[in-house]
């Protein structure tokens, strides 16, 4: 699989200096976490779970997670798990089908074996799964009872706990809170491939729920926990994690999210502002905001409810030719000492020692998602990338 394979090879040629690379389920886990992007909740109640995981894998989605927990009613947790069982055992007769990562979402440390051996030959298809409200106290069972039904199985499975405990939240508790898990994700990091974000859960605690023009950093009591978690788990010193971004949960009903004429690229001056009004009409453009945000902040890839968003998730994660530029600028082996040098772009400064984590970050980037051509920005990559 790769970010932007759904779309036709020429179409890629125009689009980017350098292609998104392939991976598989089976590469580094450095390269999968780099890589998961808009990773896509679905309730595993769903009837036609299997042709929804094939539908969303031909529209460009690498991750999904099939939610066991909040997304679904207690009284349905049985068929939920009988329905994942057999749909994921139904792709298995599929094997000409290039699936998205998956994991599931689990509600209980108990859940991961009993769903590990009741899949058998079908556990090759999942890449591990989400745990839920993670703390220190709750996360070690769960890591348990994933690395046995790793054991068990012979396949590997990856954790990615999601914080949204309000331990976590509160000021009281947050510095213990947070000490836990460092020391928790620590001990498993060869498990641990990305971490989470429960936002939703973090406003829950207060009455909140931010409308579809503020994003997650406006609202304030929530943008301190996601400053502390970046603080002590995101770290670029080696100790870090990928910590991905919060949901965003207003979507249009309609499927198509542009007009036809919007779907023609190049684009003529004129229809950049069309899309982004467009943008505006279908309550992306805080989306938009928010992504940018994200990535300033510390965070890459985004938990995402609706396909819709999946798409301005991807075009916002292409390292721009400049980014690009500036980076192996900075990484050239000539370059160890350190100095200032000016940007190939002259309009910026690029100081070696100070900006080297984030070239590296940058040039990791760009081995999932791809560099865009010189003159290649948002949004022809956005426009090339949603399904016609």
């Amino acid at each position: 699989m790769r970010h932007f394979g759904h779309i036709a090879p020429e179409e890629r040629q125009r689009l980017f200096h350098r292609e998104p690379a392939v991976f598989t389920p089976d590469s580094p886990a450095r390269v999968l976490a780099a890589a998961l992007g808009a990773t896509l909740y679905s309730p595993a109640t769903r009837p036609h779970l299997a042709d929804d995981v094939l539908k969303q894998a031909g529209r460009g989605v690498v991750s999904m997670v099939l939610c066991l927990e909040d997304s679904i009613d207690d009284a349905d947790v049985v068929d939920a798990e009988e329905n994942l069982v057999r749909q994921l055992t139904g792709l298995l007769s599929r094997p000409e089908a290039e699936l998205p990562l998956l994991f599931i979402r689990v509600r209980v440390p108990e859940q991961i074996p009993d769903l590990v051996a009741r899949l058998g030959p079908a556990v090759r298809l999942l890449s591990g799964f989400v745990l839920p409200k993670f703390t220190e106290e709750r996360g070690v069972p769960f890591l348990e009872a994933l690395t046995a039904a790793e054991t068990a199985s012979g396949r590997r499975l990856f954790a990615m706990p999601v914080l949204e405990s309000p331990d976590l939240l509160y000021l009281e508790t947050r510095r213990e809170t947070l000490a836990g898990i460092v020391r928790t994700v620590d001990k498993w990091r060869d498990r641990v491939l990305a971490l989470r974000l429960g936002v939703t859960d973090f406003c829950s605690s207060y009455g909140l729920r931010r409308a579809p023009d503020m994003t997650a950093y406006d609202v304030q009591i929530v943008a301190s926990v996601i400053a502390d978690v970046v603080n002590v788990l995101g770290r670029a010193d080696g100790t870090g994690f990928t910590v991905t971004g919060p949901v965003w949960e207003y979507f249009r009903a309609q499927e198509r999210m542009f007009k036809p004429q919007l779907r023609r690229s190049p684009f003529l001056e004129g229809e950049v502002e069309e899309l982004r009004e467009a943008l505006i009409e279908h309550d992306l453009d805080g989306l938009l905001r928010e992504i940018a945000l994200d990535r300033a902040n510390g965070l890459l890839g985004k938990t995402c409810i609706h396909p819709s968003h999946v798409m301005p998730v991807h075009a916002l994660s292409v390292v721009s030719h400049e980014e690009y530029s500036d980076a192996q600028d900075i990484l050239r082996p000539e370059r160890l000492g350190g100095g200032v040098l000016r940007s190939a772009y002259t309009n910026k400064m690029n100081e070696v020692k100070p900006h080297r984590a984030w070239a590296e970050r940058t040039l990791q980037r760009a081995e999932v998602f791809g560099v865009a051509n010189e003159d290649i920005g948002f949004v022809e990559l956005l426009a090339a990338g949603v399904p016609h």
